[in-house]
């Protein structure tokens, strides 16, 4: 069975954008309040949730978010669900691809919390309070990436020093 990383990294004193695509909201919900509750579990304080039409909008949002030097990281929360054509091929990898983008561009840890489901049942499923919670997940690694990057930095600046 799958199963995330269960570590709590500490948030304490980080700078947290949360980015709530519109589009299927009632899903997107149940990820909101598990990134958030995540984040507070974590000491976090300061979060500022922004909302987005939908998820192909979420790779321009992160990328301002993570540009502006505002965040310490970005988590972008939407849900794509398979319909009848292959719109939802083509919005689940733009916004795959644009937000791993934005991160790689930036240097700034953006957590991938866009569920890409069959139906709506998954999607539920995904979203519900709980240890499963992907929206949860997502805030957790962004907290991991911020630290880890910042022992990188710290590693490579002694290094030139020595």
């Amino acid at each position: 069975m799958k199963q995330a990383p269960r570590e709590r990294p500490d948030a304490r004193g980080l700078r947290i954008a949360v980015l709530r695509a519109s589009f299927n909201g009632a899903v997107v919900d149940g990820l909101l309040a598990g990134a958030q509750a995540a984040l507070r579990e974590a000491g976090g304080r300061s979060i500022e949730v922004l909302e987005v039409p939908g998820a192909f909008e979420l790779p321009l949002a992160a990328r301002a978010a993570a540009r502006s030097g505002r965040f310490d990281g970005v988590v972008a929360l939407g849900a794509v669900v398979r319909g009848e054509t292959d719109h939802y091929d083509h919005i689940a990898r733009e916004a795959a691809a644009g937000l791993s983008a934005v991160a790689r561009e930036t240097g700034v840890p953006v957590g991938f919390g866009v569920l890409t489901c069959r139906d709506m049942v998954q999607a539920a499923a995904r979203s519900a309070p709980g240890p499963d919670n992907k929206g949860a997940e997502a805030a957790r690694a962004v907290v991991a990436m911020v630290h880890l990057l910042r022992r990188l930095r710290r590693r490579r600046s002694r290094v030139r020093r020595g």
